[in-house]
């Protein structure tokens, strides 16, 4: 099991591509593997071209087991920003911690869904801040449901936007 003060609250910030021939117009999802299960993670909001972006999207919620590795693959335009994990509650409302990765990384599986404490939660990847955006960055949330743990579970209908960048 990881240390719980380093996995306590885990922002997950993915970067946002540039813009320029062959690169998308705007941020890739973020890839998220828990055991066999692989699902994208699409931003709630990114900052593009210094203005900052919100998108209606629901986050994925994925049910696993205890002790189950979670990967996060960000996007190489989001590690070279550079991004951290945080570490949410089931309703998005309060940052239990937050897992700084090192730059220029674009796979980060020291994550394990028994380092986090309520059976229901959330890890959002967060980008860096760009400073064009006046700390606004982009966030890309996932819901986790730890089996064996007790009711009550995630919110029936997830935010569609997290807290601000």
């Amino acid at each position: 099991m990881r240390p719980a003060a380093a996995l306590g609250g885990l922002l997950l910030l993915a970067g946002v591509a540039g813009c320029g021939s062959g690169e998308p117009s705007g941020p890739q999802d973020v890839v998220v593997r828990a055991g066999t299960q692989e699902v994208s993670a699409s931003p709630t909001q990114a900052c593009l071209d210094g203005e900052g972006q919100r998108y209606e999207v629901t986050p994925p919620i994925i049910e696993v087991s205890p002790d189950t590795t979670i990967r996060l693959t960000v996007p190489d335009a989001l590690a070279e920003d550079g991004w951290s994990v945080q570490v949410f509650d089931d309703q998005l409302t309060e940052q239990l911690g937050e897992v700084e990765v090192d730059a220029g990384t674009t796979v980060f599986d020291d994550i394990n869904s028994s380092d986090v404490v309520p059976p229901a939660f959330y890890l959002v990847v967060v980008q860096d801040a760009e400073a064009g955006c006046d700390g606004f960055s982009g966030a890309w949330p996932i819901g986790f449901i730890r089996a064996g743990g007790p009711s009550g579970g995630m919110a029936t209908a997830p935010p569609t936007t997290p807290p601000p960048g």
